[in-house]
Formats: C-alpha cells, structure tokens, sequence
C-alpha cells in the first residue's frame, strides 16, 4: 500500500495470508456470535498481529526510499516521478487479471508469498547499498517489483477479511487493521525520522525485512483454511475478469465513489511524486524534521479509525463519505500555503495532514465494508482488483504527470495543481443521492449474483 504524505492527499481505498485441509471452516463458526469482539478470534488475532508487523516496515520504507533517494543519490524531480511511480505501477499493469488470478488460488497462501517476495526484493536493496552499487535506477525496480507484490496482498486480503471473520464483523474488522495502519504511520516515521540522523537508510529498510517476515509467520498461523478452488468453475480470464468490472460499474453508489476515489488519488499522487523535495528543499525540513511531521498527522487517521465506526452510525453511513470527501479540499489546499503563510510550516503541514488522514480514514471504512457487503463472494477478489485497478491505476500516471510538472513548472505550482484535482475529486459523490441517504444499501441473498458456473 501507499503511505500518505503529510500534505498530499493519500491513498484511499486503503486497505490481508500451507495447506490444506479441503473444506473451509465456515466464517460463521470461525466468527463469535452476537458481536463479540474480534479480539476474542484467534484467527483474526493472528492476521492483525502479521498486519501490525507488515504495516510498519511498510511505512517506514515509504519515508525512508524517497528520503534516501533524494538526499543521498541526489534525485531530480523527475527521478521522484519515476520512483513514485513505480511505487503503484503494477495496479495499472496487472490489476485486472490479478483479480481473476486470487479468485483462483487460496487467498492465505498469496498473503504469505507476498510478504516473502517483498522481503527478498528490499533484502537486495539493502544488499547492493551495502556494496556500494545504490542508485535510483534500482530503487525503481525495487518498487516496482514490490508493487507487484502489493497488488496480490491487497486484493487477497480484501477479499480474505469477509470470509475470515463473517459479514457482521467487517466494520469492526476493517477499523481494527486501519487502526493498526494509522498507529504505524504515527511510530514509523518519528521513529525513521529520528534514526535516518544516526544510522544509514539500509539500515532501516533491513528492519522492514524482518517486519515482511513475521508477517508472513503470523499470517501461516492463521487456522483458518480455504477450500481450492474447483478448476471446473473456471471460465476464460477475459470473462472473468469483465464480470468483475461489471458489477463495479453497474452499481450507481459504487461508480460515484470510485470516481471520487479515483480522481483524488491521482491528485495525490501528483503531489506526492515532489512532497520530499518540497519538504526537505523548499521547505528547509530536515529528516527528523519532515519525520515528524508525518508522525504527527498521521494522528488524524488513527482517531478517524478510532471514531469511524461512531461518526458512520451518527451521521449516516451514506451521508458520512461526501462529508467526509468534502474535507479533503482545504487539507489538500494547505499543502501549498505551508510555503507562504507567516507561521511554521512544520505546524502548517501537520493540520493539514491531521485533517486529511482523518477524513481519508473514515472514507475508506465506510466506502470498503459498502462494498464487501454489496458483493457476493464469488466476486470479491475480482470486484476488489477492478476497484484497485481504477483507482489505483491512475496513481503511476499522477506520479509522472508530477514529476514532469515539478521538472517543467517547479515543485509549488506543481502542489496547486494537486489541490485543484483533489477539489474537483469531491464532486462525484458531493453531487448525488448520498447526501440525502443515511443507510447504504444491502442487497438481499436474492438479489446477489450468482456464482459463476462452469
């Protein structure tokens, strides 16, 4: 996944892993009855601890590549397109099939495989910095190979969570490992910030190694197991996967949000592929400085993820994702004004950060358990990729849009154009029923498509 930037709008949709037994243990026997806490489901304690483990390396690599990159092999902005958009690449280039493909295999064993991959690709990052042959040409095929990686794991675990812990746990599920996200994009980068004035990139990057690999353990722990999917119900991967894009286009609330989704990520990006530069060039921000900063607004997605549950179930689980959508604007605005207004931009680019984690969180809860609840299981895997195929496929796109606009127009007007886009990203599901609904709608066992067949 992609780490938010403190001032750039993130990532949204955010947001997991030999063999076996035939059969799956059904999520309602797996699942407590009548709500208990997730807390007290082993299978689920152990996914979260592997999450926790995964989601740490992961964020401390996501401040420390493009650190690394900028102040040791001296990026241009345009190199920081590239690399930004690498980060994401395989979204664009594999997201659809990839769909299909999870939809195929055993969903636990992709976690896993994931997690080895990524381990073993950042093993040789830290390998080849170590013997003096680091270059931001690596560092791109490193993040792409690792993007590839990241598009199985997500989609598998997006796909995994439901049946893991049952329909009526999703909410509480889905808060829970955004939480876990939020509470390392609070440590990880304070934590990296702080260490990058003490000991060498490498260093850190290797400690992301280890964190890969007790997440691939925790994940093997899960007890849970997933019947192999029969190969008489395959159909041609062309039909496959044009039935998982259907029903993500065909449903009028999901392509609103989709667009929404879509067009902000790829303002996002845009700022992201030069909010280092900014930060430690324009800004003056030194590395434990712009760790910080970071740290500090990742405060906001940890308490959205703390309080999307309540906020949802106040205002409306409908209503609550153009509200929330709404705040992405004046977060994104800030970014740029961090270089003007008279007063830190430190302090400037934290609320900026705070407010937009905040509003991104209780976005993404809302819109991911709407749509695991209105797809029927047979197309969670390919629903989730054509989702991430969308909206995240345009993020690679945004990081050389940026790039080239941070080489050809600078960093600053390159920020503005960032913030515009995002302003326009709102108005798909601004402008529409949402605002006036409180329930989202569940679809009835009938009404759920059925699975495919042979």
């Amino acid at each position: 996944m992609t780490t938010p930037q403190p001032a750039a709008a993130p990532a949204h949709d955010a947001a997991q892993h030999p063999d076996p037994a035939p059969g799956p243990t059904p999520a309602a026997a797996q699942a407590p009855a009548h709500r208990r806490s997730l807390l007290h489901h082993r299978d689920f304690r152990w996914l979260w601890a592997g999450d926790a483990a995964g989601q740490l390396g992961a964020q401390l690599t996501a401040l420390v590549l493009p650190v690394y990159a900028v102040e040791r092999l001296h990026a241009s902005e345009w190199q920081m397109g590239l690399l930004s958009a690498a980060e994401t690449a395989a979204f664009l280039v594999i997201g659809l099939p990839a769909g299909a493909w999870v939809d195929r295999m055993r969903k636990r064993r992709v976690l896993i495989v994931a997690d080895l991959v990524r381990a073993a690709v950042l093993a040789i990052v830290v390998a080849t910095a170590a013997t003096g042959h680091a270059s931001v040409a690596l560092l791109v095929a490193a993040a792409t190979a690792v993007s590839v990686a990241n598009v199985f794991f997500d989609v598998s675990h997006q796909s995994y969570v439901p049946g893991l812990v049952g329909l009526d746990h999703i909410v509480e599920g889905n808060s829970k490992l955004q939480a876990t996200q939020s509470v390392a994009m609070v440590a990880a980068p304070a934590i990296g910030g702080a260490l990058l004035r003490v000991v060498a990139a490498p260093a850190l990057i290797a400690v992301t190694v280890v964190t890969y690999l007790f997440s691939a353990f925790g994940v093997g722990r899960i007890a849970h197991r997933e019947a192999t999917p029969s190969p008489d119900d395959r159909r041609p991967l062309r039909s496959e996967i044009a039935e998982g894009l259907a029903f993500v286009v065909r449903q009028p609330i999901l392509r609103r949000i989709v667009a929404t989704t879509s067009i902000g990520n790829f303002g996002g990006a845009v700022s992201g592929a030069v909010m280092v530069i900014f930060a430690l060039r324009t800004l003056g921000l030194d590395t434990a400085a712009y760790g910080t900063v970071v740290s500090a607004a990742a405060v906001g997605g940890l308490t959205g993820a703390f309080a999307a549950d309540r906020i949802s179930r106040r205002v409306g689980e409908a209503r609550v994702i153009p509200i929330s959508a709404l705040a992405f604007i004046p977060a994104a605005v800030l970014t740029p004004l961090a270089a003007s207004l008279p007063v830190s931009p430190q302090v400037v680019l934290i609320v900026g950060g705070v407010v937009l984690n905040f509003a991104v969180l209780v976005y993404n809860i809302a819109q991911v358990s709407f749509r695991q609840r209105l797809c029927p299981p047979a197309l969670l895997g390919r629903m989730n990729a054509s989702v991430r195929f969308i909206v995240w496929g345009v993020m690679p796109l945004g990081g050389l849009v940026g790039g080239w606009l941070g080489h050809a127009w600078g960093v600053l007007p390159t920020l503005w154009v960032s913030a515009a886009i995002t302003a326009l990203s709102v108005l798909p599901v601004v402008v529409s029923p949402l605002l006036g609904m409180r329930e989202l709608p569940v679809p009835e066992p009938d009404d759920q498509p059925a699975a495919p067949q042979a």
